[in-house]
C-alpha cells in the first residue's frame, strides 16, 4: 500500500509554480503540483471517511512556495526555510535550470545549492521528491548547449535518489516530452498536458497506482512545413526569447516582487 500523505509543500521556480497550465479562478496556474495535490487530497478525504468519519482531521494541507525565475540560490534562501518550518509530509522540490540557461552557469555551485535544499527538506522527515530535466536538443534551438549541464544535474538528482527518503521522476528518459504539444508557446513552460502528465508521473513515482501511461507518445499529427516552422520560430525569437534576454541584460527576473500563490500550508479542497 503506497505511504499517505497529509500535507504537502512544493518549492521551486516556474515549473512548479504551474505556468502555462489552466488558469484558475484567482488569476494563478494551476500546474502540476496542484494537480497532485488535488489527487492526494481526494485519496486522504476517502480514507479519512473511510476509517475515522468521526475525527476532527482538519483535511489534506497543501502550500506552494514556488515563484517563476528564480534561481537556485533564491529558492535556497527564500523557500527552504518556511518550507522546513512548515513540517509537511510530503515536498516537491525542482530548481536550477533557471540557472543552466544563463551563460557562464557555476554548475558546482548549482549542484551545492541544490543538494543543501534536498538535505534541509529531508532533515525535518519528509518524503522529497525531486526531477530529471527534461531533454531539450530536440524540441529547441540552441538545446545542445545546455546538454552536458542537464545531464550532469540529472546524474546528481539520481545519485540524491539513491538515498533513503528520496524519490526521483526522471522526466529526461521520457521521449513524450520531445512533443512540442507538451509545451507552451514560449518552448520553456509545460502546456496543460505536459502539466497533466508530470503530475501522473509524481503520483507514480510516489506508489500510486497508474491512471494512464504518462510516458507514452501523443497520437501522431501532421507535420508542420517549412514555411510554418519558420513563422513559429520567428514569432518565438520575438515573443519570448527577445524578452527573456532584455530581463537578462538588465538584471530582472519574470518573478521579481512576484509572492507564491499558496504560501501557506493550508486545507485544501
Amino acid at each position: 500500500m503506497p505511504t499517505p500523505y497529509r500535507s504537502y509543500v512544493a518549492v521551486g521556480d516556474s515549473f512548479t509554480e504551474g505556468m502555462c497550465d489552466d488558469l484558475l479562478p484567482d488569476g494563478h496556474y494551476r500546474g502540476w503540483a496542484d494537480r497532485v495535490a488535488s489527487a492526494l487530497a481526494a485519496e486522504h478525504a476517502e480514507h479519512a471517511e473511510r476509517s475515522e468519519p468521526e475525527s476532527a482531521d482538519t483535511g489534506f494541507r497543501y502550500a506552494n512556495l514556488a515563484v517563476r525565475g528564480k534561481l537556485i540560490g533564491q529558492i535556497h534562501d527564500e523557500q527552504l526555510a518556511p518550507a522546513a518550518a512548515m513540517g509537511a509530509e510530503l515536498v516537491t522540490l525542482a530548481g536550477g535550470l533557471n540557472d543552466v540557461l544563463r551563460p557562464g552557469c557555476d554548475i558546482d555551485a548549482v549542484e551545492r545549492l541544490l543538494g543543501r535544499c534536498a538535505d534541509g527538506l529531508r532533515a525535518t522527515g519528509a518524503t522529497v521528491v525531486l526531477f530529471t530535466s527534461t531533454d531539450p536538443t530536440r524540441r529547441m534551438a540552441g538545446g545542445a548547449r545546455l546538454l552536458p549541464a542537464i545531464l550532469r544535474m540529472k546524474a546528481f538528482v539520481q545519485e540524491l535518489g539513491r538515498q533513503d527518503g528520496f524519490v526521483v521522476v526522471d522526466l529526461f528518459s521520457a521521449p513524450c516530452f520531445d512533443d512540442r504539444r507538451l509545451w507552451a508557446e514560449d518552448r520553456l513552460h509545460l502546456s496543460p498536458e505536459g502539466h497533466r502528465r508530470v503530475a501522473e508521473g509524481v503520483l507514480e513515482a510516489l506508489g500510486r497506482p497508474a491512471a494512464f501511461d504518462w510516458r507514452a507518445p501523443l497520437p501522431a499529427a501532421a507535420p508542420a512545413g517549412r514555411a510554418e516552422r519558420l513563422r513559429e520560430d520567428a514569432r518565438w525569437l520575438g515573443t519570448h526569447v527577445g524578452p527573456w534576454i532584455g530581463r537578462r541584460l538588465t538584471g530582472r527576473s519574470s518573478g521579481d516582487g512576484r509572492p507564491a500563490k499558496r504560501p501557506e500550508l493550508l486545507p485544501y479542497r
